[in-house]
């Protein structure tokens, strides 16, 4: 396994485990991912990696932010994009955002039968929002897999 593919494994299982437990991604877990993208970039292609690194955390960060703005998504969401961005570079976050959308939809449309059911036997609570970590987790791992 490579630097970037054990960064990966790691801050997804931290940032799953948090998302469900908390309904938070705590700014060290993207945090985490952002400065080791940074550092293993620069270290293996210099100036060119840390470009790299830039421009993967810009469409990381950029591909979910409207979703943010539209309250559709939580911030933590939005910063775990971006760390992941700068491990995974331009190219491969934007695939690995529609790997996570696909993900997400398959998990809320799992969400909602799920609701339904519970509705036939009693009331079920309405509005509550799902922990999106695992769909990007998910969409990451796909991406690293398929392309890397």
């Amino acid at each position: 396994m490579t630097g970037f593919g054990g960064v990966t494994l790691a801050v997804g299982c931290a940032a799953v485990v948090e998302d469900l437990a908390r309904r938070r991604i705590s700014n060290w877990t993207s945090g985490a991912a952002l400065a080791s993208g940074f550092v293993l970039h620069i270290a293996q292609h210099g100036w060119r990696g840390a470009l790299l690194a830039s421009l993967g955390t810009l469409v990381g960060f950029a591909v979910f932010l409207v979703f943010y703005l539209l309250n559709g998504m939580g911030g933590g969401d939005v910063k775990l994009m971006a760390g992941f961005g700068s491990l995974l570079g331009p190219g491969a976050i934007a695939w690995a955002a529609w790997f996570a959308a696909v993900a997400g939809g398959l998990m809320g449309a799992g969400y909602a039968v799920v609701l339904a059911l519970r509705a036939r036997r009693r009331a079920a609570p309405g509005g509550q929002a799902i922990p999106y970590a695992p769909a990007i987790v998910a969409g990451v791992w796909l991406a690293e897999f398929a392309l890397g």
